[in-house]
């Protein structure tokens, strides 16, 4: 099996169900649920940071990560999660040029919440569709008026970018991304493994 590569840029404070989420559904999947305790996931899935400390989550949990930016590998999946700590990274050069680096040869650039403004602040939400947290949908206004906004969607797909809405959306992202990737079929059988709801729509759960 050729596996797909995955990574998780994890920072200080950032919300751990943004990234947590996204991990558990990539890592769950499985091409054939009769082999899942035989076969891996179609995805290896890494932990991203800047350097190799001990990352510290908004809830405080501590984090080791599985790579960090200088030895990181090609990736085929980029996903930027949000959370408080993306105020700060989003001005953080060392992110910004990992984001872009990585973005470029990856098939596609995701983000949960908050990871939006890092995207934006990278450049690479101009021009397209896009949607964070209810709370920042304002802020993603303000910062980077080349973005259409979405304020009703829980994850907007334009191709090589996605985005979605905040925290717990994360995990319809990254069902989505199963999808795209491996079919309806298989996505369904992840969500039903964790005995999540498959996104029957791509409408917020929570309206504003």
């Amino acid at each position: 099996m050729e596996r797909r590569r995955a990574g998780i840029l994890i920072f200080n404070d950032v919300e751990v169900l943004d990234f947590c989420g996204p991990f558990e559904v990539l890592s769950v999947a499985r091409l054939d649920e009769d082999r899942r305790r035989q076969e891996p996931s179609p995805f290896e899935v890494l932990l991203v940071a800047e350097t190799m400390a001990p990352v510290t989550t908004a809830g405080g949990m501590r984090v080791l990560p599985m790579a960090d930016f200088a030895h990181c590998p090609a990736l085929d999946l980029l996903l930027v999660p949000g959370g408080m700590g993306t105020r700060r990274e989003m001005l953080n050069e060392a992110v910004l040029r990992f984001v872009r680096a990585q973005a470029a040869g990856a098939e596609l650039t995701a983000s949960v919440c908050t990871g939006a403004l890092i995207l934006g602040k990278a450049g690479l939400l101009d021009g397209l569709r896009a949607t964070t947290h209810w709370r920042s949908l304002d802020l993603l206004r303000e910062l980077f008026p080349a973005v259409e906004v979405d304020a009703v969607s829980q994850v907007v797909d334009q191709g090589r970018i996605m985005t979605s809405a905040g925290i717990a959306a994360g995990i319809d992202l990254a069902l989505m991304i199963v999808r795209r990737w491996h079919g309806e079929a298989i996505a369904r059988a992840a969500a039903r493994h964790m005995e999540y709801p498959f996104p029957e729509s791509q409408e917020r759960r929570v309206p504003l």
